[in-house]
């Protein structure tokens, strides 16, 4: 199978989600590339574990959060091809994509799931050493609950047994709580798309409790767990969206985008669209390590249920 059948097979092409269905403009927080360059991004949401609505399909349309990112590329100028289908992971496909955004869940070179092809393990190195070369990289929400630590409890730190997807991510996924309203505290107004948000925001979202953070992230919204119900959240803040250099690439996550009225709330789309821009290269900024400025304490852990003797 080609590039061309594969892409037209798993439903690549936007089926329409118009942008007269929003209430409010779209934002502008995406920064253009070099003169003539129209970036390319692969949006990859495969899901070997659980599937989120936000991208299932019905009846081979495109997935809600799919059509968004796709109406999107086509406001601000650039290309977004959504896929389900591993197979797209070679080393010839990967080097025409400027970026890669990941919305997936489990080990994605595992059948299972959604049923959908997974990539080959050489197909996960060569994507790993082609963000590391330079390519960038954008994961949201379970972007994060993908490719777990082998042998590792969820609740304690990897440690040398990290995956190296987790790795380069910058951090891991432990559990989730009931959805409830929480608090995000905004660290750094400089980064594209932070520049018009307030110092802090309450969202009502599906919030994640993280691990294994680097020690080089530069954390933009840290997660605010004073009054959360849930013991996966009775834990000191934690960096909730961050960017890093992974090699000479680009790294950008974010733990918002379980909701459909978050993938249609403005803030949320700048906050994508800047990310999306500074991973694509079009953008600079400084993503200077301040989990230490910030006094994070990245070895604390919320306490996981009780082991049986």
């Amino acid at each position: 199978m080609d590039r061309r059948q594969m892409i037209a097979t798993t439903g690549a092409t936007a089926l329409g989600l118009g942008l007269g269905q929003f209430s409010r403009p779209f934002p502008t927080a995406w920064a253009a590339g070099p003169a003539g360059a129209k970036r390319k991004i692969l949006f990859f949401t495969r899901s070997q574990g659980f599937e989120h609505s936000v991208i299932a399909r019905k009846e081979g349309e495109l997935g809600f959060a799919e059509k968004i990112l796709i109406d999107l590329g086509k406001a601000h100028g650039f290309d977004v091809t959504a896929t389900k289908d591993g197979r797209i992971f070679t080393p010839e496909n990967i080097a025409q994509f400027d970026a890669f955004f990941f919305y997936t869940t489990g080990d994605l070179t595992a059948p299972g799931g959604d049923n959908q092809p997974p990539m080959s393990t050489a197909g996960k190195a060569a994507l790993l050493a082609a963000i590391h070369d330079g390519k960038g990289f954008v994961g949201s929400h379970c972007g994060s609950d993908t490719f777990h630590s082998p042998g590792v409890d969820r609740f304690e730190h990897a440690g040398d047994k990290l995956d190296p997807y987790a790795a380069m991510l910058g951090g891991e996924f432990i559990h989730h709580g009931v959805q409830q309203k929480a608090v995000m505290t905004v660290t750094d107004h400089k980064f594209p798309g932070f520049a018009d948000l307030p110092a802090s925001f309450t969202l009502l979202e599906e919030w994640y409790s993280l691990k294994d953070f680097a020690k080089d992230l530069h954390v933009l919204l840290v997660q605010g767990t004073k009054g959360m119900i849930g013991d996966v959240y009775q834990r000191p803040d934690y960096p909730a969206t961050w960017a890093r250099k992974h090699g000479k690439g680009r790294v950008f996550y974010t733990s918002m985008g379980h909701r459909e009225d978050v993938w249609t709330n403005p803030m949320f789309q700048n906050i994508l669209l800047g990310g999306l821009s500074w991973a694509a290269g079009n953008v600079e900024a400084d993503v200077t390590p301040n989990l230490v400025s910030l006094g994070i304490d990245i070895t604390a852990l919320p306490k996981g249920p009780a082991k049986k003797s």
